[in-house]
């Protein structure tokens, strides 16, 4: 092989690294039958002497036999590999090609051109950066012209080369080049792609495949290799929005866990906050480790583990993404299905999906529309048949977060797997998430086990409705005898007898139940109120008027207990007796039993209560009347 770079023979270590620095372009070669796409990749190939001298040879043989080109060697018999592409002179498969230049490495995929390949050319448009499409100049834009364009588009391409072949046949007419141009602009206008380029040539002949035509002197731009060599693929990676699907918790040992896979969007620093979805944790990167070391910072397609500064739940099939990231969970989304499987697509069958590293079940729920490709119309469709290209509604059964396709091709993708044979039936490109609210949410919590938040059909609104005011707590505290219960039980018997809905939950009743489990000890008391304002909220949810009468004698606690509640909601009421007349009261004789040592931690003797800063109402039994405190709590309620 006769390759441009001396550097082969004279020190193979030095270009082997400059080889691995290279940029690589992937791109794929479309357009209609016999346009000549596999010649192109031929003369590529040999062109650039990326071509085996036997290789040559054998092909040299095997044009006598099966070529079309006359006497000439038929260089599309490099790629035509199956015995039957060759019989026919079509490519039916999807065939893969390496070759490199000074300036780049290239990797090209000679996708089939007709209908009923229409997935292998998909399959083969999946990972590329570019598409060439080839026109023949005799014909113009033809129906699979617009097909490709049209596929090359729905995967993201943002870069074609629109290749005006075989100019010899038009005697390389300029003419006839710009027609097809402006016959293809109308094409464009359709398409999303932002970078379009045309370029007359002769695959057969070489003319602006790899070097300038020396017959086409009325056309200035480079030759297909130069650009090929030159276009600007960097900006087509997403450096904005952080995207990490966990393929693998690496825990090789007690003293290391990081989160394996491959950056797919995005760039992550050491020391950056994260979040992980669907959880919704949050922490720093602790360190970027790789196979030769830890790195600072890491791009797009680089494969890394991360470490985190925080212990937080992560499996595979979860995303890291950044902290302030406003990424959509949701159970359905809205995309483009290319179906691949001659069993056609069923609406409300179970299928396995695949999207990123995450595996989760789901079904097309809707075929909005199915793509003609040949006119590009929408029809209605009720199944998809081999090769159908549909928009669907897609339903999962759990969240997942979700990405368009057009932002972040690696999280927007997915694939169709059939449960029982376990084959890829489908692909899809996610096109946005369905406007359906989760039947639960994930929300930030400190509890022990994994669990999310259900919501319920019925809300608090409609049970406030039905009863024909808000739900609401009136938090009595105060010293032990201040008159709490006794208050608490007043204001229950008028709100009942003006119609209300009400609950009372006192400190002594809650503890033969509920709390009997816990004893006097500092800890203790936080935990039982912790609890009250728990049973509290659920009450005020349905729309009831909770009424709670507890010492409750530490602020932090009851300030966690209005925390449960909107503002409005919660009504701390300060029972503000003095302590003197509380202790001449004394109903339960309990002052007594602690001044005599019998009671330890009892308030207002040897354990301190805390006077609310901002109580809603502050009253004093000893000064003000049973009838007067049940006013003036009316007047705020």
């Amino acid at each position: 092989m006769a390759h441009q770079s001396a550097m082969i023979a004279e020190d193979i270590e030095s270009y082997l690294r400059e080889h691995e620095n290279k940029d690589l372009l992937r791109f794929i070669t479309c357009g209609s039958v016999d346009d000549g796409k596999s010649t192109l990749i031929g003369r590529l190939l040999h062109d650039s002497k990326m071509i085996y001298e036997d290789q040559l040879a054998a092909i040299a043989r095997d044009s006598k036999k099966v070529g079309t080109t006359g006497e000439e060697v038929d260089l599309a018999l490099l790629v035509d590999g199956l015995q039957s592409e060759r019989e026919q002179g079509i490519t039916i498969d999807v065939a893969y090609r390496f070759f490199s230049t000074d300036k780049r490495k290239f990797i090209i995929a000679d996708t089939p051109g007709h209908e009923q390949y229409t997935r292998n050319m998909a399959t083969g448009a999946s990972t590329a950066n570019l598409a060439i499409i080839l026109i023949d100049a005799r014909y113009g834009v033809q129906t699979q012209t617009r097909r490709h364009s049209f596929i090359a588009d729905l995967l993201g391409i943002q870069h074609l080369i629109v290749a005006v072949n075989k100019m010899d046949l038009v005697e390389y007419s300029q003419a006839r080049f710009d027609e097809i141009v402006e016959e293809y602009q109308a094409v464009a206008e359709k398409l999303h792609a932002r970078d379009i380029r045309f370029v007359p040539m002769s695959a057969l002949k070489g003319d602006n495949v790899v070097n300038k035509s020396e017959t086409m002197g009325w056309y200035t731009q480079p030759a297909l290799l130069e650009m090929l060599e030159s276009v600007e693929i960097s900006h087509d990676h997403n450096l904005r929005d952080l995207r990490f699907p966990v393929q693998y918790v690496n825990r090789p040992n007690l003293d290391f866990r990081g989160y394996s896979g491959t950056l797919a969007a995005g760039i992550v620093h050491r020391g950056q906050a994260v979040r992980a979805l669907p959880s919704g944790k949050t922490t720093k990167v602790e360190r970027i480790v790789t196979f030769d070391g830890d790195l600072e910072t890491a791009y797009p397609g680089q494969a890394i583990t991360l470490t985190l500064e925080d212990e937080i739940d992560i499996s595979r099939g979860d995303w890291i993404v950044a902290e302030e990231a406003k990424v959509p969970l949701a159970n359905g989304f809205e995309a483009d299905i290319v179906w691949m499987h001659e069993t056609p697509l069923e609406p409300g069958k179970l299928y396995d999906l695949k999207l990123a590293t995450r595996a989760v079940a789901g079904k097309v729920t809707a075929i909005d529309y199915q793509v003609d490709v040949n006119t590009l119309e929408h029809r209605h469709a009720e199944n998809l048949d081999l090769n159908a290209i549909a928009r669907c509604h897609i339903e999962l059964t759990a969240p997942v977060p979700i990405d368009d396709y057009r932002t972040s091709p690696g999280t927007g993708s997915f694939i169709v797997i059939d449960r029982l044979s376990n084959v890829t039936v489908g692909a899809g490109m996610i096109h946005q998430p369905l406007d359906s609210e989760l039947p639960y949410e994930f929300r930030e919590h400190d509890s022990k086990a994994n669990v999310v938040w259900n919501r319920t059909s019925v809300t608090q609104a409609m049970r406030e409705q039905l009863n024909g005011h808000q739900g609401k707590c009136v938090w009595f505290t105060g010293l032990s005898g201040s008159g709490k219960s006794t208050l608490a039980n007043a204001l229950e018997v008028e709100l009942n007898r003006r119609g209300y809905h009400t609950m009372l939950l006192d400190g002594d009743n809650i503890r033969h139940g509920l709390c009997k489990d816990l004893g006097m000890s500092e800890e203790d008391r936080a935990e039982n109120i912790r609890r009250v304002g728990e049973v509290a909220r659920l009450f005020a949810e349905a729309g009831i008027i909770v009424i709670t009468a507890f010492i409750s004698p530490f602020r932090s606690d009851r300030d966690a207990a209005r925390a449960l509640f909107q503002n409005g909601d919660f009504i701390e009421v300060h029972v503000d007796t003095p302590l003197d007349i509380c202790e001449q009261r004394d109903p339960k004789g309990l002052y007594q039993k602690a001044r005599e040592g019998k009671i330890q931690d009892f308030t207002g003797i040897s354990s301190p209560y805390e006077v609310p800063k901002a109580a809603e109402v502050t009253v004093n039994t000893a000064e003000l009347s049973q009838q007067e405190v049940i006013g003036l709590l009316l007047k705020q309620l």
